[in-house]
């Protein structure tokens, strides 16, 4: 069934690349920051085709394709970043600040072109395209999608996702069975001691100094605490404190953020963590507050869809890639934890140094359609499963 769905798909897939393209010039000329995506989303509305709309996540949609019954979710991301673009192409960003840097302009294009060439193709499976919300900030669109009784509605039996990926070449594609990324939590601490002259030392309790120990004290964790074949990351990226050179202040505070593999690891982690910062603040004369940020659950991918997903990628003209794990994270987790689901990376490295988050990311016009088609890849692995 699914090879003969493919060869009836894939022509008609081929045949919406040149519009896909072209919209996603024009997605990327006017990127929408995390909460204010309703202009991104009505614009990608008018392109998809659809028997059923429900706005959700408040600027999100589902949009069902191809008539009643069980269906196949495929997800894109609607919000860009708050970056100055650098790319200097003529359809580069018109909103100074704000950038569509990690690719979600492509993968949005891409959703469409597959939606439109579903809606043509007779007796194909149903499909629901996920247009989410806030990807790139808390509080999660995938997760207020996840929880929606709308979604509940649709009666998907998979949900796919593809992702745009520099660390691999142009064409080839990971579609990785089980873990693939980590679960991303972030923390602050605050330490408050006794501030006062900082030529009277002997009078204070330094947060400042407490503080320093705290952070060099955390540095055992995933290298004494953790076993080094699950391990984590546990990073402080921010420190504030005090106001003026000679005065010892009375707080001073980090944050950071914490990564795991596993949901036992990632309660060691921030135990340890609450534990270190107590204790070791406590032996400077200080106080320490931990507050931890629950974020994306770890994602695992469904092996059954990423071993019949890796089976039509060669068919379909891209390479099967290795194994790709990273401790990036991504809320696609929160729905492939209520739903079997299937996460792929696409390569689009082209040899420069840019980046994704980078103001020069800009993935050339291949990855559209290697996008597209492995999205198309995953709707035929679901379609088997049903």
């Amino acid at each position: 069934m699914s090879a003969r769905l493919a060869a009836r798909l894939l022509p008609a897939l081929e045949k919406e690349l040149p519009a896909a393209g072209e919209l996603r010039r024009r997605l990327h000329a006017s990127p929408d920051l995390s909460g204010q995506e309703g202009p991104t989303r009505d614009l990608v509305l008018t392109e998809l085709p659809g028997d059923e709309v429900h706005e959700v996540a408040g600027t999100g949609a589902l949009v069902r394709i191809g008539g009643p019954g069980p269906a196949i979710g495929i997800r894109a991301e609607l919000d860009a970043l708050a970056v100055t673009e650098l790319t200097g192409v003529v359809w580069a960003s018109t909103r100074p600040g704000r950038m569509h840097a990690c690719g979600h302009d492509v993968h949005l294009a891409a959703l469409v072109a597959l939606a439109r060439a579903v809606a043509a193709t007779r007796d194909a499976v149903p499909l629901v395209a996920v247009l989410q919300p806030r990807e790139e900030t808390y509080p999660s669109g995938a997760r207020d999608i996840a929880e929606s009784p709308l979604l509940a509605g649709e009666r998907l039996t998979a949900i796919i996702g593809a992702h745009v990926q520099p660390t691999l070449p142009s064409g080839e594609v990971a579609a990785t069975p089980g873990t693939v990324n980590a679960a991303a939590d972030e923390f602050t601490i605050v330490v408050s001691g006794r501030g006062g002259h900082a030529a009277y030392p002997h009078l204070t309790s330094d947060p400042v100094l407490a503080l320093a120990h705290v952070i060099v004290a955390l540095q055992r964790v995933v290298s004494r605490d953790v076993d080094p074949t699950s391990s984590a990351v546990l990073g402080v990226s921010t420190l504030a404190a005090g106001s003026a050179p000679n005065v010892v202040p009375d707080e001073a505070s980090a944050s950071g953020t914490l990564r795991s593999m596993s949901d036992g690891v990632r309660e060691r982690v921030h135990d340890r963590l609450r534990e270190i910062a107590g204790l070791v603040a406590r032996a400077h004369g200080c106080e320490a507050t931990v507050t931890i940020t629950h974020g994306e659950p770890v994602l695992h991918n469904d092996p059954g869809l990423a071993a019949r997903a890796g089976a039509h990628l060669g068919m379909l003209g891209l390479t099967p890639s290795r194994t790709l794990q990273s401790f990036g994270a991504d809320d696609f987790s929160y729905l492939s934890a209520v739903l079997p689901g299937l996460m792929m990376f696409v390569g689009v490295d082209d040899g420069s140094a840019a980046r994704l988050h980078g103001a020069r990311f800009l993935p050339d016009d291949d990855a559209v359609r290697n996008v597209a088609r492995a999205m198309l890849a995953g709707y035929l692995a679901a379609a088997e499963a049903m």
